[in-house]
């Protein structure tokens, strides 16, 4: 009779959330889920020292938790989190209650009655921010600034931290002082993550693989084109080739690896399991010795469902002078801790997943074989959705694990030396979901991400074979480099698509055109106008009124009489305060119009934000289906071509004969802000806004 060597691998993973530019961290999960996860996973095992577990860390997740550690992350959450109640504008009043209720309800914000409470009351008014202000008063925001940190610190903090026990203890009522002690525990909480890795590495009880350093996903990377052989005739943008950059996304996360944990890691489970021939090849010269991809995967590559019998063994893909050693997740078993478990009790939970596992290997163990059993999957997600993070879960299954004389817990590399592996000659190209890659590319809103990133790789390559390169500095070109890896992650068009949703998608939206237009800023080049406008087709709750009659305003940046914009066409969009924390808006409501002859625009800007347009750039594009113009300015500027002037708002002319448009024909137009060569606003959000410079009776929107 055979052995069940039965192999974890917790994949722990966080998108690049830091703009490299600014310096600022666009969103707080790698922090929320250092202080919930990444520790205590670790150091769970310390009771169950024969149970020997994998560890996936990707790279780009690694470099902020050091710098949270180090304390020089820069992260409006946290300033939010910490700032006393009192002073509190409105603004931040308004995005606390936003952002801070972001966590499971029933897991971690009802564990905390007062947490529930405040949440009880943010709902019963509506989510409206004006009506739950008065009720919370500063107490009830203090004690939601603390009870949102505190809901996501690890069991272990929890329950071995005096100062943490005792904010927990407390449970209301919270002081500055208390506020001061989070904001030093998130810091040393953050300071014990990676070492804690090294220790456990050091004395054989878990083994760290790691991902490509930005998560990208590597045969889109080396050919987009392949996902057609997965999906065939799926549609796809224009073909993205750069293998040279997937394979420095897996030189750079070994050397990051055997820099900060004292060894390069040996095994990959490459991002979102996507695996080709090209991407083993790479693999192999890089170094790596063994991957993991999904069962899904298996099936395509041998043309056979993946059973137990297939999925339960190691496999040895050889090409061209090359080796690799695979392993393929059952797929089902992985879902079940991911997606089912948290629903039942950790006995009943533990129970359940051992015998299936002994079911499935009976008829192989009954042969003399040894089943090696690879259970893969995210290993922070999931737990927000158990009782106590899943540590009652993990521990009943560990528990039950080493009490099995039968079944043995091994690293990935300590099983593979116990079963021999079969040969295999190719590998299907897909991931972990549906043995494709449908998930990023092929919808609308993926394939005009990859267009987006093909043009800044593009530029940049021209960039830096034109005598212009000579003048910038070697910084500034090793940035942009950098910014054209982080944009090659694959969690920006995980949001893009059908298949997915969050709260956060237009922040992912934002960051990932961020990441491209600061390519174009440090090769001092202008980024693309299209960067100013989402790619997600979101709906936006606007304000849109046709031109009703002729107008000829006069262009002195001042409401000069309530009839110079009378029959002008009015466009805003309501609801703005949605978009991500930190991004300005400027423009409230725009004015348009013509007199047959020019067109007129008028920008209303949002109060108190005039004081903060010194420097702010205005892009004018004006189209027809037979010619397009665009126009650049200063807001306090003249230039050649149009009329402008700025004060209390902004009023510009532009004839239409010299952009060589007749009178009365339809024109289509659309403006954008930048500001230190950024999209800051743009009018429409998406598409065009159209009408006609004939006689009234003639227009239409």
């Amino acid at each position: 009779m055979g052995r069940i060597q039965l192999c974890f691998v917790w994949h722990m993973h966080q998108p690049f959330y830091k703009d490299l530019v600014s310096g600022e961290y666009k969103l707080p999960w790698t922090r929320m889920h250092a202080l919930k996860d990444y520790y205590g996973m670790v150091k769970v095992l310390e009771d169950f020292p024969s149970v020997h577990q994998t560890f996936n860390l990707v790279p780009s997740m690694m470099v902020q938790i050091e710098e949270y550690a180090s304390g020089k992350a820069q992260d409006a959450f946290l300033r939010a989190a910490l700032k006393p109640a009192e002073q509190l504008s409105e603004a931040e009043q308004s995005f606390i209650l936003q952002y801070f209720f972001q966590a499971n309800v029933a897991r971690m914000i009802y564990r905390y009655p007062r947490y529930g409470e405040l949440y009880n009351l943010w709902q019963s008014a509506g989510t409206n921010v004006a009506k739950v202000r008065q009720s919370f008063g500063a107490q009830g925001f203090r004690d939601l600034q603390v009870l949102s940190q505190l809901a996501w610190f690890d069991e272990e903090f929890l329950v071995k931290d005096a100062d943490i026990r005792g904010l927990v203890a407390k449970g209301r009522e919270y002081s500055m002082e208390d506020q001061q002690i989070l904001g030093r525990k998130q810091t040393e909480v953050m300071g014990k993550v990676l070492p804690v890795y090294s220790e456990f590495a050091a004395k054989g009880q878990i083994e760290v693989s790691t991902t490509p350093f930005y998560h990208p996903i590597l045969p889109l990377l080396c050919d987009s084109n392949i996902a057609e052989i997965s999906h065939p005739y799926v549609s796809l943008p224009s073909r993205f080739r750069y293998p040279n950059d997937a394979r420095d996304q897996l030189q750079r996360s070994r050397e990051y690896m055997q820099q900060k944990l004292g060894s390069p890691a040996v095994g990959l489970w490459p991002s979102e399991g996507s695996v080709s021939d090209e991407v083993f090849h790479l693999a192999a010269e890089s170094g790596f010795r063994w991957v993991a991809t999904d069962n899904g995967v298996l099936g395509r590559t041998l043309h056979h469902g993946a059973d137990a019998n297939l999925t339960y063994r190691p496999y040895l893909w050889s090409q061209g002078g090359h080796e690799m050693h695979v392993v393929f997740r059952d797929h089902y078993l992985s879902d079940l801790i991911g997606f089912v478990y948290a629903r039942m009790g950790a006995a009943e939970a533990a129970n359940h997943f051992l015998d299936r596992i002994r079911e499935n290997c009976h008829g192989i163990l009954a042969g003399g074989r040894d089943a090696l059993v690879p259970i893969i999957l995210d290993g922070e997600n999931a737990w927000e959705y158990y009782e106590e993070s899943g540590r009652p879960f993990l521990r009943e299954l560990y528990r039950r694990i080493a009490d099995d004389p039968r079944m043995s817990a091994l690293t990935v590399s300590e099983a593979l030396t116990k079963v021999e592996p079969h040969k295999i000659d190719h590998i299907f190209p897909g991931s972990w979901i549906n043995a494709n890659f449908d998930v990023w590319i092929g919808a609308e809103e993926d394939n005009r991400a990859w267009e987006y990133l093909l043009r800044a790789r593009q530029a940049y390559d021209k960039f830096m074979n034109s005598p212009d390169a000579a003048s910038v500095p070697e910084d500034r070109k090793l940035l942009a480099y950098e910014e054209l890896l982080i944009a090659e992650g694959s969690d920006w068009c995980w949001w893009y698509g059908p298949e997915h949703d969050s709260a956060n998608r237009p922040e992912f939206d934002q960051l990932f055109r961020d990441h491209l237009a600061n390519v174009y800023l440090a090769l001092r080049l202008s980024p693309p106008e299209e960067l100013s406008r989402p790619i997600l087709r979101v709906t936006v709750n606007e304000f849109h009124q046709a031109p009703s009659g002729p107008i000829l305003p006069t262009i002195d940046g001042e409401v000069t009489s309530y009839f110079e914009w009378l029959g002008a066409g009015i466009y805003r969009v309501n609801g703005r305060s949605g978009a991500m924390h930190g991004q300005r808006y400027f423009v409230s409501e725009m004015h348009y119009g013509s007199d047959g002859h020019n067109l007129f625009l008028r920008l209303d800007f949002v109060e108190n934000s005039i004081s903060t347009l010194e420097g702010t750039e205005l892009r004018i594009n004006v189209k027809t289906a037979e010619t397009s113009h665009s126009f650049t300015t200063a807001l306090t500027q003249k230039q050649e071509g149009l009329e402008s002037a700025q004060g209390k708002i902004c009023e510009l002319r532009l004839p239409l004969a010299a952009m060589g448009i007749p009178a009365g024909h339809s024109v289509q137009f659309q403006i954008s802000l930048w500001q230190g060569g950024l999209p800051m606003d743009a009018l429409p959000p998406q598409g065009w806004i159209e009408f006609s410079t004939a006689e009234p009776a003639d227009w239409a929107i």
